[in-house]
């Protein structure tokens, strides 16, 4: 599993990306974790060293039968993921990261994006093989991105909570997009409207590795 904080000015996506591989780590049989970060200060969270973390990850897996966990957590707009380490800024493209994904040779993946607009890589990424979540459509923001928050609304709705209780991911999303669209209806923002999409193939296999789940 891959967790990357993208934003560095905010300590926010810091906390969401750890907290986030600890809830993933603790409701499924994960192997290595890979949890980085930035920091005002600089960090180690670029695109290159996600096509690295990736690429490591991905040869400790059985290409056919394992499963590449991403998650994303940043800042985005229509083009893409926000990535600001230091005075370094980048910006990580849905055409950039399906072609960092699709060099791993792993066929089956969950990339979960925590940010605002970030519908736009499902059109890029989710297919039978790759299941997509994202905290917005395309066409909106997400919230809650405030430096001392410990996770954004999604990231709460999602991982500290649905994820916590759910018996497959698809029921998490779908729990943690109810929760969202009420606290947004509660605050009187513009709904978000999270998305989920792809990952056929990859749905069965997530529950077979549910941490004592019952295998035949």
């Amino acid at each position: 599993m891959v967790s990357f904080g993208l934003f560095g000015d905010q300590g926010v996506f810091r906390a969401e990306a750890t907290g986030a591989a600890q809830v993933v780590a603790g409701r499924f049989e994960t192997g290595a974790i890979d949890v980085q970060y930035n920091s005002k200060e600089g960090g180690s969270a670029t695109i290159e060293a996600l096509t690295r973390s990736l690429q490591v990850a991905a040869n400790r897996l059985d290409a056919e039968k394992d499963i590449l966990f991403l998650i994303l957590t940043s800042h985005g707009s229509p083009d893409g993921l926000a990535i600001k380490a230091g005075r370094l800024t980048q910006t990580l493209t849905p055409s950039r990261l399906a072609g960092i994904l699709a060099k791993t040779g792993v066929r089956h993946k969950v990339v979960v994006i925590s940010a605002c607009y970030s519908g736009v890589f499902i059109p890029r990424l989710a297919n039978p093989d790759v299941l997509v979540i994202t905290a917005a459509d395309a066409n909106h923001p997400s919230f809650g991105c405030q430096d001392k928050a410990k996770w954004t609304y999604f990231g709460d709705a999602f991982f500290n909570v649905a994820l916590r209780r759910a018996v497959s991911l698809k029921d998490a999303f779908l729990d943690a997009r109810l929760l969202v669209r009420k606290r947004e209806l509660r605050e009187q923002f513009e709904p978000s409207n999270p998305l989920m999409a792809g990952g056929e193939n990859v749905q069965p296999l997530l529950v077979a590795r549910i941490k004592g789940s019952r295998q035949p």
